[in-house]
């Protein structure tokens, strides 16, 4: 189930799957060309969120 699901996000371009040569075989994902800006930005903003919201209770 979790293997169908990888696969249709690497499909989607919202990960990037990479196999090693190792036994047993194992996959690595990254996020895709297709998420990374958005995460960038929501990173951006929880850190200035989360700056705001501790200098308001300090």
């Amino acid at each position: 189930m979790l293997t169908l699901q990888l696969r249709e996000l690497e499909e989607d371009g919202l990960l990037t799957g990479t196999v090693s040569a190792e036994m047993p075989p194992r996959v690595e994902y990254e996020l895709g060309h297709a998420l990374k800006p958005m995460m960038v930005d929501l990173r951006a903003w929880g850190e200035r969120h989360t700056r705001s919201t501790t200098q308001r209770r300090v």
